[in-house]
């Protein structure tokens, strides 16, 4: 048992991060930290505090309590600490050019390659983040690309894309495992936790998540859930080779988790927990999915379950006492899989999009043409226009009419955002009419103007 927790530890090392940074040419320009040393300097104490603003839950020092202590009272082990070597800084300071800290052999990081900045602030503390040196860049686009396939953007296209192009069948009830896979994975990092990587050591590529909890690693959950739903949804349904479609599963979900390590926003463990928790719920939920799509296109009360279900889920899961990303991002999860549930009971009334009949496959891969690449792309661009334009109307109608409901003041918006009263309701209502748009509004519009 003891090997284990030594395995455990090992694989849960910001060190071990850091390390597979250095390999693919990230370097920080904070010092080299020092472990052993106990004493904690004033600015070190309040990156610690700005650290401890965990998935909404604020953690406070106690009189006389350091940090090491205080995080191994969060179950945190951190082996690595704020604290730098004072006459090592100067001589590093004054030996370099500009200022800028020296590399191991003595020359400056700067020289070595591209000094960058997180592209996106903290998403709670509003912090910038360190600024670190690229030496590879082909590995930072890559990896970019990697963790950009589990963020809101990504889901925000591709979804509709596949809806509206390609199956809208396998695309709805991929939202589903999608929606179920999130919420899990976001309700155990609530359940559980584990603060980010530190850093120093680990350099933070990536700052707006870094509020949040870190066990499981929710992007490497979707990176493992979504290519491999994808590939077990289309595998015999659509014609294509059993190895391409596993090597491009397997080669996105590689992707996405090592650039979950890259960006020092989870620890080796982290990920290999979120493939393997991903896995286990693949493994229960798959099979369950046509009696639950059954349900959702002909049971005469599931409108009602559809819309109450996941919004209760969304209020009781979450009881924090400050605002976070996850809050809100589940909400939202929640939101966009209700709305696509009841949309394709509705389509399944009115016969919009009607699925398939056995005989009418396996699909076949058409072959490219320009006018078939140019009426996706139009109903693509079409249909992102109509979602962009729903979404800003309703959330000018939604934010002041929940802070008008609950007397939350909304002159400042973002702050009446972080009320859970304000940001929970705006989010489901929101999210949940995109969802709904999706699969029913826009290609209601699609046959109205003869795209479908």
């Amino acid at each position: 048992m003891e090997k284990i927790r030594e395995h455990f530890r090992y694989l849960q090392d910001p060190n071990l991060v850091a390390r597979f940074q250095h390999i693919c040419g990230i370097h920080g320009t904070f010092s080299e930290s020092v472990s052993g040393d106990r004493s904690t300097s004033d600015s070190c104490r309040l990156a610690e505090q700005a650290h401890s603003h965990n998935n909404g839950a604020l953690n406070h020092y106690t009189a006389g309590e350091t940090g090491d202590e205080h995080l191994a009272g969060m179950g945190v082990q951190r082996r690595n600490t704020c604290v730098t070597e004072p006459r090592k800084l100067e001589h590093e300071m004054e030996d370099s050019p500009n200022g800028a800290p020296l590399s191991g052999g003595g020359e400056s990081l700067a020289a070595l390659g591209s000094t960058l900045k997180p592209l996106r602030r903290n998403s709670l503390t509003g912090e910038a983040g360190q600024e670190f040196v690229i030496e590879n860049r082909f590995l930072f686009y890559l990896f970019t690309l990697g963790t950009e396939l589990g963020n809101e953007m990504f889901y925000i296209t591709f979804f509709p894309f596949i809806m509206w192009n390609v199956d809208a069948f396998v695309s709805r009830r991929l939202i589903m495992v999608w929606v179920w896979v999130m919420y899990v994975g976001q309700c155990t990092k609530d359940v559980i936790g584990w603060s980010r990587p530190a850093s120093p050591p680990v350099v933070k590529v990536e700052m707006f998540y870094n509020s949040e909890y870190s066990m499981p690693s929710t992007h490497a959950m979707s990176g493992t859930a979504i290519p491999f739903s994808l590939f077990f949804m289309t595998h015999g349904r659509w014609e294509y080779p059993y190895t391409l479609g596993f090597s491009l599963a397997l080669c996105w979900c590689l992707l996405v988790c090592s650039s979950r390590i890259y960006m020092g926003m989870h620890s080796v463990l982290d990920v290999i927990v979120g493939i393997l928790y991903s896995i286990l719920i693949l493994f229960f939920f798959l099979p369950a999915l046509d009696m639950i799509d059954s349900f959702n296109l002909t049971c005469r009360y599931a409108p009602l379950i559809i819309v109450s279900i996941p919004l209760a889920l969304a209020i009781f899961s979450f009881t924090l006492d400050t605002w976070s990303t996850s809050r809100g991002d589940t909400a939202q999860i929640l939101g966009v899989g209700a709305g696509v549930a009841l949309a394709s009971h509705i389509n399944q009334l009115v016969g919009l999009v009607p699925d398939l009949t056995p005989d009418q496959l396996p699909l076949t891969v058409p072959v490219l043409t320009a006018g078939l690449v140019c009426a996706a792309m139009l109903r693509f661009v079409l249909g992102v226009t109509v979602l962009v334009a729903i979404r800003a109307l309703m959330k000018a109608i939604t934010i002041p009419l929940v802070c008008w409901v609950f007397r939350v003041p909304s002159l400042n918006v973002r702050k009446a955002r972080q009320h859970v009263e304000v940001e929970l309701p705006y989010r489901y209502i929101v999210y949940g009419t995109m969802g709904f748009s999706v699969l029913f509004l826009v290609p209601l519009l699609f046959t109205y103007l003869k795209l479908s």
